[in-house]
């Protein structure tokens, strides 16, 4: 029986985005696993915040900012600070979300997210802009016409709400997070967000 690493993140999450170098490697250190079809890794995507066109409140923008300069002092992890100058933000993810979704269908999601994490935090882009997340999925090579037309239908039909009602139900409401479904045991495994190896280490003690 083939158990599912289930890794819920969102693509505006700057938690997420400290995360990614561990990871990767954590991704690459489970590919032995995925080979024997011992496990499979699904995403799923969490949904921070929902549409709005409202611009961010700035206690919001100073508390964002402060936690991308705790991330950068705990990790490493490199910010474009000239985002918040640059741009009207808001707070809204669920568009990212919805990119990623879209990607998902052509076998690109990674892709996509790596594309929408590097437009918001290095290239100081605004990803709950249409025109950004149009740029990113042109960038890993989807066009951007179909792109928008899968945008419009994955909102019509509220499949990503379904999927974050879905991250809710197995009580994976923080981002990233990490859990082992086997058969139906859910089994959370514990982030380290410096080395990848005592996450390893859990995934393989529950298998």
């Amino acid at each position: 029986m083939t158990a599912t690493l289930i890794y819920c993140y969102d693509p505006m999450c700057s938690w997420c985005w400290g995360f990614r170098p561990t990871w990767s490697k954590l991704q690459k250190a489970l590919q032995g696993l995925i080979d024997e079809e011992k496990l499979s890794i699904q995403p799923m995507l969490g949904g921070l915040a929902m549409d709005s066109d409202a611009p961010m409140p700035n206690e919001m923008r100073a508390k964002l900012q402060a936690t991308w300069q705790n991330i950068h002092q705990q990790l490493g992890t490199e910010f474009n600070f000239d985002f918040w100058q640059t741009n009207e933000p808001r707070r809204s993810t669920y568009p990212a979300c919805r990119a990623c979704y879209v990607a998902r269908d052509f076998g690109l999601e990674e892709e996509m997210y790596h594309a929408i994490q590097q437009a918001y935090y290095l290239d100081a882009k605004n990803p709950s802009n249409l025109d950004t997340l149009i740029e990113c999925a042109e960038h890993i090579g989807l066009k951007a016409e179909g792109f928008q037309k899968a945008m419009m239908h994955i909102e019509k039909e509220g499949l990503l709400e379904e999927e974050i009602e879905q991250a809710r139900h197995l009580n994976l409401n923080s981002f990233p997070s990490l859990a082992l479904l086997k058969g139906d045991q859910l089994i959370s495994i514990r982030l380290d967000y410096q080395n990848h190896l005592s996450m390893l280490e859990s995934i393989k003690k529950a298998l």
